[in-house]
């Protein structure tokens, strides 16, 4: 009896792991480059993602409520077991770890989704083989990405659970029912890292419920031996998977804060820090707007020079029209998910993106560019080929060019990545330039602050607001369970728990804490002044609050001075 033929595999072991390597070279090499030079902080969202981490052990009322609401739970979480460790708290180097790992297989998902869309068959000019590490090289060598795996924000995390969901996604329409299962867990993950992911879900499951609608056609195709489609039993766990964070995260929401839709409109959430500090948002309630600062963060993500970013857009709008008329890899258009979320994000929500070349002529959100890298990664390296293959096709180059395709359209993407990511080198990426020209005063201040507060006594109790100058502490390597924060009370206790540590200590200062650290405006610098504190220390930083050290109920002065 002849046995039946195995599937083609979609990539040799040998590619993957050379291009593991080549991930992992580039993801250490950066992050020790980083590193040395103190940048891997430099983001007050990624001091906040480490300190919150560090909050569920090391704190006065350790526990996963130190979590929070406004971020999504995963990445402290995964975060968490590396910051245990001072050092590695301190340089911010264990929040840097989760992202390294997720570039890596992020790179890894770009070329089996390349692969996948571009057919899983070896072709005589290898074309599915040389898509897919155009494609990766376009994803992998990234100025912006590059730094922004090195660090603890969520952009490398985020992206590596969308690319593999994708990849998913296109195996199960390919006829791989199994494939759908794991779609669905990507999509959980990516749903408990970033609120993108509940679009990104709500669109997949659509789409795999229009797929399986049609795969009644391919059951009657005999000749379809290899393709394996899902019982209506793996579509409904499918969907269930995929809907099961959002459910769960807005049932915490309304267990533990009586709101479900508290990181949506709570004290602390985008809407109402928008009320608070009336931030300008120039594509507010304008769709097309909206949409075009989005592109042209994504356009500044991948090249400095406008006519390089356009020539991107231009590839990769090209290589999705390709993918779509020639029935090749049509999943993989999911990719552009990113672009209604955040055109809906920025025109209808609380999310501002500012870009240096248009009005307010500033940086602000430029790194959610990035969440189109993956298409551009794909879809460029298919504009490219289709540009290579249609002009074999002219009489004239079809016999000497056509063995040909595949060296130029890698030699095509080369060119690209060369021309674009070498003038974002020279002029600093643009993730990096926006953290250092916006972190630049709150940096000075915290290292300021630290400085001071390792003077004081070390068994001494701090009462601080940690909001946006956790640093401080991080930097001067005060544990966290020294201080009396707002993370010290019942959440579940509303509008306020009069009983909780943190209200008790703002009704009394004196009574609770050996010093008081306050900046202008907040409740503790508020607590200090209305119970006539002293103030043994004032800072004052150009572009933040002022801020200073008050006399608790420890009359012991401060030794020395800061350095």
């Amino acid at each position: 009896m002849k046995r039946s033929s195995l599937p083609p595999k979609a990539h040799s072991e040998i590619e993957i792991v050379r291009l593991v390597w080549l991930a992992i070279f580039i993801s250490v090499f950066s992050f020790l480059f980083y590193y040395r030079h103190g940048d891997l902080v430099l983001y007050g969202d990624a001091v906040a993602h480490i300190n919150i981490a560090r909050r569920v052990f090391d704190s006065r009322t350790p526990g996963l409520l130190q979590l929070g609401t406004v971020w999504l739970p995963l990445p402290h979480l995964l975060i968490l077991p590396f910051i245990v460790s001072q050092q590695m708290w301190q340089s911010g180097a264990g929040g840097s770890v989760p992202s390294m790992a997720a570039y890596v297989l992020a790179v890894l998902g770009v070329f089996r989704l390349a692969r996948t869309a571009s057919g899983r068959e070896e072709k005589e000019d290898g074309s599915p083989q040389v898509a897919a590490w155009a494609a990766a090289i376009l994803y992998a060598a990234n100025p912006n990405l590059i730094y922004m795996q090195a660090t603890a924000m969520g952009e490398s995390l985020y992206l590596a659970f969308f690319i593999w969901a994708i990849v998913y996604f296109a195996e199960f329409a390919k006829g791989n029912a199994k494939a759908l299962t794991r779609c669905g867990l990507c999509l959980a993950a990516a749903c408990l890292t970033r609120y993108d992911g509940w679009f990104l879900a709500a669109l997949v499951m659509l789409a795999s419920l229009m797929v399986y609608s049609r795969q009644g056609e391919i059951r009657k195709d005999k000749a379809s031996k290899l393709v394996s489609l899902p019982s209506r039993g793996q579509i409904i766990t499918f969907l269930l998977i995929g809907a099961a964070a959002p459910i769960l995260w807005m049932a915490y929401n309304a267990a533990v804060y009586r709101n479900p839709l508290e990181f949506a409109n709570g004290p602390y959430s985008a809407k109402s820090i928008e009320r608070k500090t009336a931030t300008v948002n120039p594509a507010k309630g304008n769709l097309l707007a909206a949409g075009s600062y989005f592109l042209k963060a994504a356009e500044l993500n991948v090249a400095e020079s406008s006519w390089l970013g356009r020539l991107w857009l231009a590839l990769a709008l090209l290589g999705s029209l390709a993918s779509w008329f020639y029935r090749r890899g049509r999943a993989a258009l999911l990719l552009w998910t990113p672009l209604p979320f955040y055109a809906l994000s920025l025109a209808y929500g609380s999310v501002p993106i500012f870009v240096p070349t248009w009005w307010p002529f500033a940086q602000y959100n430029v790194r959610y560019g990035l969440q189109l890298l993956p298409a551009f990664a794909i879809f460029v390296s298919m504009g490219i080929s289709f540009l290579v293959q249609s002009a074999t096709k002219f009489p004239r180059f079809e016999a000497s060019w056509r063995p040909w395709t595949g060296t130029a359209t890698v030699l095509g993407s080369l060119l690209v990545v060369a021309t674009s990511y070498a003038a974002i080198w020279r002029a600093d990426p643009i993730c990096y330039r926006e953290a250092v020209v916006n972190m630049k005063s709150r940096i000075a201040l915290d290292r300021q602050l630290g400085d001071w507060i390792k003077l004081l006594p070390p068994n001494s109790t701090l009462l601080m607001y940690l909001g946006e100058h956790v640093g401080a502490l991080e930097q001067a390597g005060i544990a966290l369970r020294r201080t009396i924060n707002e993370g010290n009370h019942r959440v579940w206790k509303y509008p306020a728990d009069p009983e909780g540590l943190w209200e008790r200590a703002l009704a009394d200062p004196a009574a609770h804490a050996d010093y008081v650290v306050g900046f202008e405006g907040d409740p503790v610098w508020t607590a200090a002044r209305d119970h006539h504190l002293p103030a043994l220390i004032e800072l004052h930083t150009t572009g933040q609050s002022p801020a200073a050290i008050f006399q608790g109920r420890l009359h012991l002065p401060v030794q020395g001075s800061a350095r």
